[in-house]
């Protein structure tokens, strides 16, 4: 089994199990690392903290436009998953639905460009975007701490996009 140059793993593919890929093969290589060592997940810790999350009584008050710290977990696929081994990530709140659920867009750091990300300004010193395609119902068990309220006009923006993409 080869280990890919460029990322120090291997994907087990038949390229890797023949050597250390060069050229056309290493990008091809290096693009199925990412993409399977990417997809590898850490279900086992996320159920564990899952379950004492869930556990927690503490009640949160929220208010739409608030951005706030959140443990969003692991996820299936493509899904947005929190960050790191906390998995946390922050979160824009859109809609409150009852005092223990609430509909949030992920927030992301990343640059790319995609009309589904609404750049929202600097949140925890970072230049975020609202992630509107990954929008979804969270208890505030969740929540961790409140960080940030975005400006009406911003967020009067992000919901005009939510209209647009349904």
């Amino acid at each position: 089994m080869g280990i890919c140059s460029k990322c120090s793993k291997c994907c087990n593919c038949s390229r890797c199990t023949k050597g250390v890929p060069t050229g056309h093969a290493f990008f091809i290589c290096y693009v199925l690392c990412v993409i399977i060592l990417a997809m590898k997940k850490d279900f086992d810790n996320w159920n564990n903290k899952k379950k004492i999350i869930n556990n927690s009584i503490e009640l949160k008050l929220y208010h739409s436009r608030d951005v706030w710290w959140c443990t969003l977990g692991v996820n299936i696929g493509f899904e947005q998953d929190g960050d790191d081994e906390d998995f946390e990530r922050p979160v824009l709140v859109l809609k409150g639905l009852s005092k223990n659920t609430c509909l949030i867009a992920p927030l992301t750091t990343s640059k790319n460009e995609n009309k589904n990300r609404i750049p929202i300004g600097i949140i925890d010193g970072k230049e975020a975007q609202a992630i509107i395609s990954q929008i979804k119902v969270i208890d505030t068990k969740r929540f961790i701490n409140k960080i940030a309220v975005v400006d009406i006009e911003t967020f009067e923006q992000i919901r005009k996009s939510i209209r647009n993409l349904i």
